[in-house]
C-alpha cells in the first residue's frame, strides 16, 4: 500500500524520476540498473573515475543532443543513419539502446561490457551501404568509428565542463578521455586521442570531411524543431536542445543552418539549461547510482 504521508515536493520528484528513467532506460528500469550497477565483478573503471562521474551527469542530455548534431556532419556516418537507423519511428528505443551502451561499459561488469561491445561491432557489420555519389561506407570503419568517438567525446566533455555538478582538473579532463579511447578501441576505432588537445587536433584533421547534407539538416531539424515529445514535455527538451546546439562551434553551426544568438544564449538558454539539468539531478537523486 502506497504510504498516505508522502511530501507534495517528494511525489513530484517521483513522477519526474519515473518520467525520465522511462524515457531514458526503459520499461523495467529499476532491474536493468540493479542488474549494471549492483551485479559483482570487476569494472573498467573505478570508482570515482573521470568517465564515471561524466556519464551519470544530467549535462548527459545537453552533450547526447550536441553529439548528435556534430556526428550528422559526416556525410558517410550520416547516410548511415538514414538508410539504417529507425531514428524518427523509434526515436526513444535509439536512444535507450545508446544509453544501455554508455551504461554498460562504463558502469557494468566486465563480461557484460564486453557482451555490449561484440553486440555493437556485430550490428556494425551489417551497416554498409553506398551514398547518393557512389562512395561505399561501413559502420565497422575504423577512420568512422573514430569519427563518432571523437564527437561524443568532445561532446560529453564541453557540456560536463559547462553544466555538469563538479568540475573536473585538467588532468582529469585528459582521463576522460583516455578512459573514452578504451572503449572506442575494443569497437576498432583506429585514431583515438588521449588528451584533451588530441581531441581538439582529431577535430581538425576531420573538419577537410565533413559537411552538412540534406539528410544532417532534416536531423538537426527533427532534433530542434520536431522532437517526438508531448507538448508538457517540450519546454524543457528544448531548453536542452537548444544548449546542446550553442556548443557546436560556429562552423558546424553555420552548415546545419543554426543560427548564432550569443546574448539569448548567455542570459537565455544557459540560465535555463542549469536550471533543467538541476532538476533532472533533483529527480533522480534518490534512485540514480553513485560514481563511488
Amino acid at each position: 500500500m502506497e504510504p498516505q504521508n508522502v511530501e507534495p515536493a517528494e511525489q513530484v520528484r517521483a513522477w519526474l524520476a519515473d518520467r525520465i528513467r522511462g524515457r531514458v532506460v526503459g520499461e523495467q528500469a529499476d532491474e536493468r540498473t540493479a542488474a549494471l550497477f549492483d551485479a559483482p565483478g570487476e569494472r573498467w573503471f573505478e570508482p570515482g573515475a573521470p568517465i564515471r562521474r561524466v556519464h551519470l551527469d544530467a549535462s548527459m542530455f545537453i552533450g547526447g543532443i550536441r553529439a548528435l548534431l556534430l556526428q550528422s556532419l559526416h556525410p558517410l556516418a550520416m547516410t548511415g543513419v538514414a538508410q539504417h537507423s529507425d531514428y524518427r519511428n523509434d526515436p526513444w528505443g535509439r536512444l535507450q539502446r545508446t544509453a544501455d551502451f554508455l551504461a554498460t561499459t562504463t558502469f557494468g561488469p566486465a563480461d557484460i561490457a564486453e557482451r555490449s561491445i561484440d553486440a555493437v561491432r556485430a550490428i556494425h557489420d551489417r551497416v554498409t551501404g553506398v551514398t547518393a555519389d557512389g562512395t561505399e561506407y561501413r559502420a565497422n570503419d575504423p577512420h568512422l568509428l573514430s569519427w563518432v568517438h571523437v564527437a561524443e567525446v568532445d561532446s560529453f566533455l564541453r557540456a560536463f565542463d559547462r553544466y555538469g555538478s563538479d568540475k573536473l582538473t585538467d588532468e582529469e579532463r585528459n582521463r576522460y578521455v583516455e578512459e573514452s579511447g578504451s572503449i572506442a578501441r575494443r569497437l576498432g576505432a583506429n585514431e583515438v586521442p588521449s588528451s584533451v588537445r588530441e581531441v581538439e587536433e582529431l577535430l581538425e584533421t576531420f573538419r577537410p570531411e565533413l559537411a552538412a547534407t540534406s539528410d544532417a539538416r532534416d536531423a538537426a531539424k527533427y532534433l530542434l524543431i520536431e522532437p517526438p515529445l508531448p507538448l508538457s514535455s517540450r519546454p524543457a527538451y528544448g531548453v536542452l536542445a537548444a544548449a546542446g546546439a550553442s556548443l557546436l562551434p560556429l562552423w558546424a553551426r553555420r552548415e546545419l543552418r543554426i543560427p548564432w544568438l550569443p546574448v539569448s544564449e548567455a542570459f537565455a538558454i544557459r540560465p535555463a539549461a542549469e536550471l533543467v539539468t538541476r532538476t533532472i539531478r533533483w529527480a533522480l537523486q534518490p534512485t540514480q547510482p553513485s560514481a563511488e
